[in-house]
C-alpha cells in the first residue's frame, strides 16, 4: 500500500479529469520511486570491494558502475527494481572465475547510486553507455524488472550473443496494473502518465510506451535465451516466464524451479551453475540442474 493512498487516489482521479498534465507528472513521480533501498550484504562485500567502480550520468542523474576482469568477454548483469547490482554477486563471481569480465551497475536511486527514483528509460541509457564503453557484450543476465529493461535495450541497439532472465517481468502492464490497484486510481490516471512519458521524457521516440513491454515488441535476440522462474514467485507470476519463452520461440528455453521464490533464485547454486554454463557456452554439472526444462513451444 502506498503512503496516504486515499488522499493520493482522490487527487489523481480528480486531476486526471481536470488537469491532465499535472496528474500525469504526479503519477509518474510516484510510479518511479523504488519501495526502498537495498543494503549491501556481508556475502557481497568482498567481491564488490574488488570491483573497478565508475559513474555514468543519465538524464541528469548518476548511476554507479562495477567491472571486474581484464575486459575480454564482457557479460552485463542487470538488477531488478528496488534492488542493487550486488544481488547478482554469485553470477559475477562465477563468471570472473571462468575468465569473463562481469559488468554491472546500480541504477539511480538504487544501491550506491544517489537519487530517489529511476525508470526504464534510464536503465536503457545506462546499458547503452556501458555497451559503448565495453565494445558490446558476450551475454546479458538480468533479474525481474531488469529483464524487461534489458529486452527494451535489446530492441534499441544493444547486442548480445546470449541472454538469461531470472524471475523476469515480460509485460509492462504488470507494473502499471499493480500501481493502479495499489492506489485504487482510474485507468485514466495511467493514460495521463503515459502522455507525460511520451511528451516530456521521450518526445523524439513516438510510441515508446508500447515498446516497454516484451509482449508488445519482442526483442530481436541475436542468440539463444534461457529463462528461469520459480513456480511460487510472489512478485512476478509464472505466466510472465511462459510469455517470454513463447515470444522468443525456438531460441528460448524455460526452467521452472520450486521453493526459491523471487529472490533466492539469485543465490541458488544449481541455478547459478546452469545460468553461468549457458552464458559461457558450456554445460553445467549433471547434478546441478535445478529443474526439468519446459519446452518453450508449450510454455
Amino acid at each position: 500500500m502506498y503512503p496516504m493512498a486515499p488522499l493520493v487516489r482522490t487527487v489523481l482521479n480528480t486531476a486526471a479529469r481536470a488537469a491532465p498534465g499535472p496528474a500525469g507528472r504526479l503519477a509518474f513521480h510516484l510510479f518511479v520511486r523504488p519501495l526502498g533501498r537495498a543494503a549491501l550484504r556481508p556475502a557481497e562485500r568482498d567481491l564488490f570491494a574488488a570491483a573497478r567502480t565508475g559513474r555514468i550520468r543519465v538524464r541528469g542523474k548518476e548511476a554507479v558502475t562495477y567491472a571486474w576482469g581484464d575486459g575480454r568477454r564482457p557479460v552485463l548483469l542487470v538488477h531488478g527494481w528496488s534492488s542493487r547490482a550486488s544481488r547478482l554477486a554469485a553470477f559475477a563471481g562465477e563468471l570472473l572465475a571462468r575468465g569473463y569480465s562481469p559488468v554491472t551497475f546500480d541504477v539511480p536511486g538504487h544501491g550506491a547510486a544517489p537519487g530517489r527514483a529511476s525508470n526504464i528509460l534510464e536503465y536503457r541509457d545506462v546499458i547503452r553507455e556501458l555497451h559503448e564503453r565495453h565494445g558490446g557484450f558476450d551475454a546479458v543476465l538480468a533479474h525481474s524488472f531488469g529483464v524487461l529493461a534489458s529486452l527494451f535495450a535489446l530492441r534499441d541497439g544493444l547486442r548480445a550473443d546470449r541472454f538469461v532472465g531470472l524471475g523476469g517481468v515480460g509485460s509492462f502492464d504488470l507494473l502499471t496494473d499493480g500501481f493502479r490497484q495499489g492506489l485504487g486510481v482510474d485507468e485514466r490516471v495511467i493514460l495521463r502518465m503515459r502522455e507525460h512519458v511520451e511528451r516530456h521524457l521521450a518526445p523524439d521516440e513516438p510510441g515508446v510506451w508500447d515498446r516497454f513491454g516484451a509482449d508488445r515488441a519482442p526483442a530481436a535476440l541475436d542468440g539463444p535465451a534461457l529463462f528461469f522462474h520459480d513456480e511460487g514467485d510472489d512478485m512476478v507470476p509464472l505466466a510472465h516466464a511462459r510469455l517470454l519463452a513463447r515470444i522468443h520461440g525456438d531460441r528460448a528455453r524455460l526452467v521452472i524451479t520450486r521453493g526459491l521464490g523471487h529472490r533466492r533464485i539469485l543465490t541458488d547454486p544449481a541455478v547459478v551453475a546452469e545460468a553461468v554454463a549457458f552464458l559461457t557456452g558450456g554445460e553445467p554439472p549433471a547434478d546441478a540442474r535445478p529443474a526439468t526444462p519446459v519446452d518453450a513451444g508449450a510454455a
